[in-house]
């Protein structure tokens, strides 16, 4: 016969009936002594409140069952979960079914035992409790009622809300293996949430595998990870996802893809998708899809997917369509997207498709872009004779479609016609129109058209009074009856009587189109702002750079460097724009200290310039006065450069070649020597910027030597001169000529004959220096070879170590030659003294001027 162990963890139990088997020894009274039903397993060694009993079979009835039912739900109600189980497991050990057991507990004071447990914050004890059950058979839902859950669903989210989501999730783990509703206690969306913000993207993973819809929840937390812009834990989700998968989930690969897009790294999704292809798994006609939208940017790109997926068998839908006129039309491919709507047409001739709104709004944003507005009115007559419906988004590229070809007319006729048709226009639409007014200098049409939409917003319409507003308040009310009419503003009547719904919510892009309708008028804009201000927004960046640009535009530069200062005051900081605008004012005022001075100011706050900044202060001067001048542009010059801009530097060019020219003292008779005569010796390509940036950057004038190799006969003149305008303004600013000024043309193999450009250059410098400045050039030369006693090494170790350092890195080259053939290094020296003299006649004939 079996044994079980029943513990009675306290005298104040109530006894069971006497039919019930006898309990134990300690509740005994003293004069009965009824034969015992129990025997114990031997003497109990524990205090007098515990025992151990034995479950006759023959004492298995109701009324006991009942008893030990009713006694582990009173240990319940107090709390005493683990005593409550003991009993459990005592009754079902010995053999009673665990469903009868459970269904003789009373689940309203268990579950009060419970509710009083979490309320004192014991969640642990509970799911202890439900965890025991579990094993024991009982199933745990059963031991709570409506109450019960309610408090273990507060207190999962107390949890959840004190951000402990690793401990939220393994509560959410055990739950749901005691078998709780789990989605009933905390909503997924929210532990998700909490993962997502936390960037748990493991805990996110441990989480999803709760549900049986795994892949759907994969799907959810890397589109959550996608919004927030956290590729890199989108992208642990999809690998852990790919773990437990035979066949790669196609759904999975599209959101992952559709995420790269999300998070701007389309060559991710390239990656991605050869993964899928290198796994011999075809693609569907999502993936694709997801895939060619993602880098819509790249139209070659997108035609190669395209491509691929007809030799796959795949058979593009109008969605593969409209994407590909989408690239299209970022790439301005009007007459691609020209073939691909005659395919279009011609497949729905066949039956095969049937065009939406949102292939003709493309094809109609297509053309708008390119300024070809009759062609978006014909794919508008198109569209309505196929009979489909423009949306706001075609209203808007039509409207565009006119605006941007400057027909203003023509464009308020489609807003007419736009709610005619009951379209209801958005913001987008409002600003079009003002913008196109502002672009064709219409600036109190501008301010008429906003007055009257204004006006109209605060109308009665048939329906009553929509409430006694002045003309001066703005209704910020999402959407507003009008009936009237469509004002014309090029007259005083209106026309087009007709009712419409019609929204009107100015915007910060409103006000900031109106605020360039002020022209010149800064006290006009500046209202427009605090207008903005009083109807609850926020001034942008464009709103305060177009404030500068105004002030500034009077010449007050003062007063935008105040405004830029109350936009940091107002907590904004500059950007980009910000900062061109302001340096842009300061250099058409000719405060070029103040746009460097800004120019160094973005570089300190880590604001990248762009092609803008680059442009304006590279064509700030019209002429060079001074070597800071000089090194300023160049300095600019290379920075551009670094930052991967391909400047434009034909203008740069004549400016330096301006400048340099300055050393000739007969300047007025050499005026123009490079723009007629010799402009064709400087290639498009041509590096001789960065060859004038190097020497005059370098800090010590006193001993100057200039490296010609490899220069044409028009750079090496350049270089000449710039090198020669440095020493003299810096010896007219107190420094002193110590060392002769070195000059090297290249290097000579012995026994080669010389070729025949270097000749040239060398004797259009000779030419410039002895001719045109008069100054002494002494021609030398170095013989360097693999005798050591050779004086060419002799002569090394005697120059300086610049010399030195510009000597050997021109013969680097041939010192490793395998012939170790002797080398002449071609030099000119201009002497110190000859230098001299020639500064000081430049000096006394300045000092005369």
């Amino acid at each position: 016969m079996r044994e079980a162990l029943v513990i009675l963890p306290s005298s104040s139990i109530t006894l069971p009936p006497n039919s019930s088997p006898t309990p134990p020894h300690h509740h005994r009274s003293a004069t009965a002594k009824p034969k015992p039903k129990f025997k114990p397993k031997q003497k109990p060694t524990q205090s007098p409140l515990l025992s151990t009993l034995r479950w006759d079979s023959a004492s298995q009835n109701v009324h006991g069952l009942k008893y030990y039912a009713e006694l582990a739900s009173k240990l319940a109600q107090d709390g005493r979960f683990n005593d409550s189980l003991m009993i459990a497991e005592s009754v079902v050990v010995s053999g009673v079914n665990a469903a009868e057991f459970a269904a003789l507990l009373n689940a309203k004071i268990v579950s009060d035992g419970i509710v009083r447990l979490l309320e004192e914050g014991k969640l642990r004890s509970v799911v202890e409790l439900l965890t025991g059950a579990q094993k024991l058979g009982i199933e745990p839902l059963k031991l709570l009622d409506g109450a019960a859950i309610d408090s273990l669903s507060r207190e999962c989210r107390r949890t959840m809300e004190c951000g402990e989501i690793e401990e939220a999730v393994s509560l959410m783990e055990t739950l749901k293996g005691c078998g709780m509703p789990i989605k009933e206690l905390v909503k997924p969306s929210e532990i998700i949430r909490l993962c997502i913000s936390q960037r748990k993207p493991n805990t996110a993973v441990r989480y999803a595998h709760i549900f049986p819809h795994v892949d759907i929840m994969f799907c959810t937390v890397i589109l959550e990870f996608g919004k927030k812009g956290d590729l890199a834990s989108a992208l642990t989700v999809f690998e852990a996802s790919k773990q437990n998968q035979d066949t790669p989930n196609l759904y999975i690969y599209r959101t992952i893809i559709d995420v790269c897009g999300l998070c701007g790294d389309y060559m991710k999704s390239r990656s991605i998708y050869e993964g899928l292809i290198a796994s011999k798994f075809t693609p569907n006609i999502y993936v694709f899809n997801s895939l060619m939208n993602v880098n819509a940017c790249d139209l070659s790109y997108t035609l190669d997917i395209y491509k691929q997926m007809q030799k796959l068998g795949v058979p593009a839908d109008l969605t593969s369509y409209n994407i590909l006129l989408k690239s299209c039309c970022l790439a301005t491919r009007v007459d691609l997207a020209k073939e691909i709507y005659g395919e279009l047409k011609h497949l729905e001739l066949a039956g095969t498709l049937k065009l939406d709104v949102f292939t003709y709004s493309t094809l109609i944003k297509v053309f708008a872009d390119a300024k070809m507005w009759q062609m978006a009115l014909k794919i508008k007559r198109d569209m309505l004779s196929a009979g489909v419906t423009p949306n706001i988004v075609t209203w808007s590229s039509l409207i565009s479609a006119c605006a941007n070809a400057g027909l203003v007319d023509q464009a308020i006729q489609l807003f007419k016609e736009m709610l005619q048709a009951g379209c209801e226009p958005n913001s987008q639409c409002y600003n079009i129109l003002l913008h196109a007014c502002v672009e064709a200098c219409q600036y109190d049409r501008a301010f008429r058209l906003f007055r009257s939409w204004k006006e109209h917003a605060l109308q009665k319409d048939n329906c009553g009074d929509l409430g006694s507003k002045t003309d001066n308040t703005i209704d910020l009310s999402p959407t507003l009856m009008v009936s009237g009419s469509i004002p014309d503003c090029t007259s005083a009547s209106p026309h087009g009587h007709f009712s419409t719904r019609i929204s009107f919510r100015p915007t910060t892009s409103i006000y900031n189109t109106l605020m360039k309708a002020c022209g010149s008028d800064y006290y006009r804009a500046k209202a427009l702002m605090e207008e903005m201000k009083k109807v609850g927004l926020s001034p942008n960046h464009i709103s305060w750079s177009i404030l500068i640009d105004i002030c500034g535009g009077s010449g007050n530069v003062e007063g935008a460097l105040q405004i830029l200062r109350s936009m940091r005051e107002a907590g904004i900081q500059p950007d980009v724009v910000t900062y061109t605008t302001i340096i842009k004012v300061c250099v058409e005022t000719k405060d070029f200290k103040s746009a460097f001075s800004l120019f160094a100011a973005m570089k300190r706050y880590q604001i990248k310039p762009n092609m803008v900044t680059y442009n304006t202060l590279l064509r700030a001067r019209s002429r060079y006065g001074s070597l800071q001048e000089v090194q300023q542009c160049l300095a600019i010059y290379q920075d551009m450069r670094k930052a991967g801009y391909k400047p434009n530097d034909y203008y740069l060019k004549q400016l330096i070649e301006q400048w340099c020219e300055g050393v000739i003292q007969n300047g007025n008779q050499r005026k123009g020597y490079f723009s007629s005569r010799n402009r064709s010796g400087l290639e498009p390509e041509s590096m001789i910027l960065e060859k004038v940036a190097e020497h005059l950057q370098k800090d010590n004038a006193n001993s100057v030597s200039i490296n010609l190799r490899g220069l044409s006969k028009v750079e090496a003149r350049i270089v000449v001169l710039a090198v020669l305008r440095m020493i003299r303004e810096k010896y007219t600013a107190g420094d002193s000529i110590k060392d002769d000024v070195q000059i090297f043309l290249g290097v000579q193999e012995v026994g080669i004959r010389a070729v025949r450009q270097e000749s040239v250059i060398k004797g259009a410098v000779i030419k410039l220096l002895q001719h045109d400045l008069g100054l002494d050039v002494i021609s030398a030369t170095s013989r360097i070879g693999n005798d050591k006693n050779q004086d060419g090494v002799n002569n090394l170790e005697k120059c300086s170590n610049m010399e030195e350092h510009a000597e050997r890195g021109i013969l680097r080259a041939n010192m490793h030659s395998p012939t170790r053939r002797p080398a002449v290094l071609q030099k000119l020296r201009i002497p110190k003294e000859s230098l001299q003299s020639w500064l000081t006649r430049r000096l006394d004939a300045s000092i005369e001027q």
